[in-house]
């Protein structure tokens, strides 16, 4: 009995004539392969522009990305202090300056500006009223244990704001009122 054997290379050679149309007669596909590879050189340029495109997409975004991550490095890169355990603000800092100065002017501006900072602290703390009097005068002894410190101290500064420089300031009644404004910030945590 005759081997048979598959020849897959004969069946290829076939499957390949027919295709370039020399299989018992032309049937087209001449025209049929010229069409597909005009439509191939198509596919090629479109296929080079979406690359193209494709690539500027990656690098823009790559650039957004490493910008990002930049403006994310700067944020988050400052220090997160615990509640309590804050430095002195730059505020406080300059009213201890003044408070440490060798001249009245000096004291009461100290005065004034610790004034300020109670009431912004008041205002904070949603205290209501035109100005620290009335807003001192809402508060309850209970949630402000320093009350009356703060009053003592904004008795000075109306003393400094009504008589201006006909009110004698000497260095101690400065520091023992700034000691009162402190002792204020320090319960509330301001400084």
């Amino acid at each position: 009995m005759p081997e048979t054997q598959a020849n897959v290379e004969y069946w290829f050679r076939l499957l390949y004539e027919c295709l370039r149309g020399k299989c018992y007669a032309s049937i087209g596909f001449n025209q049929f392969f010229s069409f597909l590879s005009h439509i191939w050189v198509w596919i090629v340029w479109v296929g080079y522009t979406l690359s193209l495109i494709g690539l500027f997409f990656v690098v823009y975004t790559t650039v957004r990305l490493f910008q990002l991550r930049q403006r994310e490095e700067e944020f988050y890169s400052a220090l997160i202090e615990e509640p309590g355990k804050k430095g002195v603000p730059p505020r406080w800092q300059r009213i201890q300056a003044l408070a440490n100065g060798t001249n009245a002017s000096e004291w009461r501006e100290a005065i004034i500006e610790a004034d300020i900072m109670l009431d912004d602290l008041l205002t904070k703390r949603g205290y209501m009223g035109e100005g620290v009097g009335e807003k001192l005068k809402g508060v309850e002894s209970r949630e402000f244990s320093t009350l009356q410190e703060a009053w003592e101290a904004h008795k000075v500064r109306n003393q400094i704001a009504h008589e201006g420089s006909a009110f004698v300031i000497s260095e101690a009644i400065a520091r023992r009122t700034v000691a009162r404004y402190e002792a204020v910030f320090k319960e509330f945590k301001e400084i």
